[in-house]
């Protein structure tokens, strides 16, 4: 499966790596192949060392402005013009979708992603590794839109949410 991945790339706390170090290692372990923003900075060049120590491999989507960031050794790196066709590659190669820690670049991503989703643009799975409750806003919010009528979809099959890395793979399969 390609699995893209959306998250920081600069340094983060041990508290966040760790989980998303394990779920890179799953990933990898595996066979599935990580699709990313190919960055070799933060936890982005952390994710795509450790899927790559497993044994998958690397699809990197960079920007031609942060090309000079992108990880040496990916199996194919992509640089797009700007950032709009950088998401449209990240969601176009990917057959589901995970959210990691981040900041506003991965809050501008899942958002569009969610948007798409919402107007059936794509049935992908969308699952958040919500480690250490970073997501519980977004989670709370997507829950108030869905009860106050603003959703035309439940939230709950917009996107899943899981502190568990272990459980991030099994909710991305369709049985899952």
């Amino acid at each position: 499966m390609n699995i893209t991945v959306f998250c920081a790339a600069n340094e983060i706390e041990e508290r966040y790596t760790r989980p998303a170090l394990e779920f890179a290692r799953l990933l990898g372990a595996g066979g599935h192949t990580l699709v990313w923003g190919g960055s070799d900075s933060g936890l982005m060049g952390d994710l795509a060392r450790g899927v790559r120590g497993a044994g998958g491999k690397l699809v990197g989507i960079t920007v031609e402005f942060l090309a000079h960031k992108a990880f040496e050794g990916a199996d194919e790196m992509v640089v797009t013009p700007n950032l709009g066709a950088r998401k449209g590659q990240l969601l176009g190669r990917g057959d589901a979708i995970v959210v990691l820690v981040g900041g506003m670049g991965t809050l501008d991503e899942v958002t569009e992603i969610l948007e798409l989703k919402k107007h059936g643009h794509h049935a992908k799975p969308i699952v958040f590794l919500d480690t250490e409750g970073f997501y519980d806003g977004l989670r709370a919010q997507l829950r108030r839109m869905d009860v106050d009528g603003f959703l035309p979809i439940p939230s709950a099959q917009l996107a899943a949410f899981t502190s568990d890395p272990a459980e991030v793979l099994d909710l991305l399969t369709p049985a899952g």
